[in-house]
């Protein structure tokens, strides 16, 4: 679904991502994780197209992501606030992201019941422009606006930033259901190792931009991860 090839990413003189090879299959649930600074949201933003390696390619369905537009179109993401249009309401901006998509009223309806429990009564209804939502709230927004459109593809950076205990394990439960119903592939970074472990089948480790593990989710995945970080980096 995703090959990432000779993939290296260079700050002045400091190499923040490098990457020789990285394939992530179609229906992968694929955990990313590593200390601040590691290079996982360089990675994301690769995958993205929204920042241009030094070198390498990232080819989606086989397709260059900086040379074709089409990926755009099954792939859904949210990794920081930037991704929202923050002096619009949370309605305002769902219908502009159901525009986009070309989604009709019907679909944005379903949206908002299929998520009604994951607003929690805190997004919608609240006559509230998005910037003056919480962090947490402003995630929730993020987060669904990126599954909207039902995306083959599903990339979320620290998904379980900001969000209350309740909605950590509402959103869990929402991405564990996705893995198991339909055919996504999702691409997720954490820091926290607990979530990650139950979400994701397959878990890479990134330490100064290079993988030191590539871990296929076990029993002892979370117990190698603890092990791995309890050492000072």
């Amino acid at each position: 679904m995703i090959q990432i090839s000779n993939l290296t990413k260079v700050y002045g003189t400091q190499t923040v991502l490098d990457i020789p090879d990285l394939k992530i299959n179609k229906c992968e649930s694929f955990g990313l994780v590593g200390n601040n600074g590691a290079g996982k949201t360089t990675m994301f933003r690769c995958i993205l197209d929204l920042i241009r390696p030094n070198t390498g390619a990232v080819l989606s369905r086989g397709n260059d992501v900086a040379k074709k537009e089409n990926w755009k179109i099954y792939t859904g993401s949210y990794l920081d606030d930037g991704f929202l249009i923050d002096f619009l309401t949370p309605e305002e901006y769902f219908q502009f992201v159901a525009d986009v998509y070309g989604l009709s009223d019907g679909d944005l309806k379903a949206f908002y019941h299929d998520f009604e429990d994951f607003f929690n009564n805190e997004i919608l209804g609240k006559k509230k422009l998005i910037r003056d939502l919480s962090a947490g709230n402003r995630q929730k927004i993020g987060i669904s606006a990126a599954l909207m459109p039902k995306p083959e593809i599903l990339v979320l950076d620290e998904p379980f930033n900001s969000l209350d205990p309740t909605t950590q394990i509402r959103l869990k439960n929402l991405l564990k259901t996705l893995k198991k119903e339909t055919e996504i592939t999702m691409l997720i970074s954490s820091h926290d190792l607990n979530h990650i472990t139950e979400v994701c089948d397959r878990i890479v480790v990134l330490h100064e931009g290079k993988i030191v593990h590539d871990l296929v989710t076990n029993q002892d995945t979370l117990k190698i991860l603890e092990d791995y970080f309890s050492v000072e980096k």
